[in-house]
């Protein structure tokens, strides 16, 4: 356990880019369709149950929201996208923010976009990945809800991501998360320490 992630506190939530943070330090973003398990990943990986609000109604979060690690680092929560019962021009609203941020937000080391293992690469899925090649950043693609599926159908989704997006251009790894079993929070902590560069203290074992 890392635990920088442990102490991750709400910041504060922005509308626009005028309200985010100052463009300084380090950050790690979260993008996910509405529903694909986003929030309870972020809960997971930072050891507490309501950090990041989880909802049964889709497109809920409608800002940026930032955690605090420490004074330099932050993780930021993007609007869930997919299935939101807005109008159309608020959509675009979001749709413009989120990829304001990503183009131009210069702190911005990673982004991990979240889908469900059962329903992976929509075509809005797809649509935020060509956002993140754009703004050069390495993406972590997490298969969440991995406890729904059998070891097996879910190893095959797996390696059918894999070579789905290994045929096409950037930095892109994919894992397999559960936030109901811990599967995968681990490794997603690690490579969260680099992104975020972490001092080296934080990264070894625990005892």
């Amino acid at each position: 356990m890392h635990p920088d992630f442990q102490r991750a506190s709400f910041l504060t939530a922005a509308v626009n880019r005028a309200s985010t943070p100052p463009d300084e330090g380090f950050e790690v973003a979260f993008a996910g369709r509405s529903n694909s398990g986003k929030s309870s990943a972020i809960n997971r990986i930072c050891h507490q149950r309501s950090l990041a609000r989880t909802s049964r109604t889709p497109g809920r979060t409608q800002q940026l929201v930032f955690f605090r690690l420490d004074d330099e680092r932050r993780l930021v929560d993007l609007p869930g996208y997919g299935f939101a019962k807005v109008s159309l021009a608020i959509k675009a609203g979001w749709q413009g923010l989120m990829e304001d941020y990503l183009r131009r937000r210069e702190c911005l080391r990673s982004l991990v976009v979240v889908m469900d293992i059962r329903h992976p690469l929509t075509d809005i899925d797809r649509h935020m990945l060509t956002w993140g090649r754009a703004a050069a950043l390495p993406m972590l693609v997490l298969l969440t809800k991995a406890d729904k599926l059998k070891r097996g159908p879910a190893m095959r989704q797996l390696a059918d991501v894999r070579r789905a997006l290994a045929a096409e251009p950037g930095d892109v790894t994919v894992e397999m998360f559960s936030a109901e079993t811990g599967l995968g929070v681990e490794g997603v902590q690690t490579r969260l320490a680099e992104w975020l560069a972490l001092p080296a203290r934080e990264l070894e074992a625990k005892p």
